[in-house]
């Protein structure tokens, strides 16, 4: 059975695109580089196989060839956080043993989706993954995906009985992330609470999350580090004027037309515009049904990036 036992995530934990290529196969050579970049960079941890990853749209094999190219990539500089993310209870398993065999430390697991689930059933759902797992796991607050938002009593409860290391709360929703820094504050040298919030880390930071989890964070990895490092020097002034750019930074997720394409779609197309743009991966492919950016919606990206000082 996995127990939380003492917390080892934290700080800026990206959640790594995964590079394609143009035939839609997972493209290692651009993978290694970006994990790489990202480590060259300073972050605290690797989270692969979450929404930006499009792990929804992998096959098992290109699952595995995701974590197998990012555990070995970071051979134990950082922890890697493997999602194992599906429907319902039997068909996470599969996954978890993957993320095990593989060499993840830790597993990233959404509520059951598709079928409508009581809370009883998603606290079973946990309680289920976590007697089948060696590994610590955190649970990932996305309702928009799975349109069941967590109890934060629920959460501390099974991180006090060590079924959860923590939780990725990506809600959008401040005023629950911080009630759920505060009933998890009893249990928080074993269960952390990380952000999925570009746009409020630093915010989130200074009122006790122990890190986050940004998306942008693939293109600029550096300025998140940075951000971290002010916030925990108390410097919430310089913190502040970073995350102010990052902001700015973060319109690039608007390229596309929304009447051509969805949110979806324009945001993580612009990712990877961007770090074809850096020269990490070579090519922005995203995979399918998503549709690729056009050239003036690429050019809107690299303007976003000079303006940024990343060009």
């Amino acid at each position: 059975m996995s127990t939380a036992g003492s917390v080892n995530l934290g700080g800026i934990v990206p959640p790594l695109s995964t590079p394609l290529t143009a035939d839609g196969e997972v493209d290692t050579d651009s993978l290694v580089r970006l994990t790489e970049y990202l480590l060259a960079a300073g972050v605290h941890g690797l989270f692969v196989l979450g929404s930006t990853g499009e792990v929804a749209f992998l096959r098992d094999d290109q699952r595995g060839q995701v974590i197998d190219t990012v555990v070995r990539t970071a051979a134990h500089q950082v922890p890697v956080v493997a999602g194992v993310i599906d429907t319902t209870t039997p068909r996470v398993i599969p996954h978890l043993r993957q993320a095990e065999e593989l060499g993840a430390d830790q597993i990233v697991v959404t509520a059951p989706f598709y079928t409508r689930t009581h809370p009883a059933e998603i606290e079973q759902h946990f309680r289920l993954l976590a007697a089948a797992s060696s590994l610590p796991i955190i649970a990932y607050d996305i309702p928009v995906a799975v349109h069941t938002k967590f109890d934060p009593a629920m959460l501390a409860r099974l991180g006090a009985d060590g079924v959860l290391a923590g939780v990725k709360d990506s809600s959008g929703d401040d005023a629950g992330m911080r009630g759920l820094v505060l009933a998890s504050r009893p249990i928080a040298d074993r269960f952390v609470v990380l952000t999925g919030s570009e746009l409020t880390t630093d915010n989130a930071l200074a009122f006790g999350a122990q890190g986050a989890v940004p998306g942008l964070g693939n293109v600029d990895p550096d300025g998140y580090v940075r951000l971290w490092e002010l916030v925990q020097k108390g410097d919430l002034v310089a913190a502040r004027a970073e995350q102010d750019r990052l902001y700015e930074l973060f319109g690039l997720v608007n390229a596309a037309d929304p009447g051509r394409m969805g949110a979806a779609s324009s945001a993580l197309g612009a990712f990877k515009a961007a770090l074809q743009l850096r020269g990490v991966i070579d090519c922005a492919r995203t995979a399918d049904p998503y549709l690729p950016l056009n050239v003036d919606e690429i050019a809107r990206v690299r303007t976003r990036l000079e303006v940024a000082g990343l060009l």
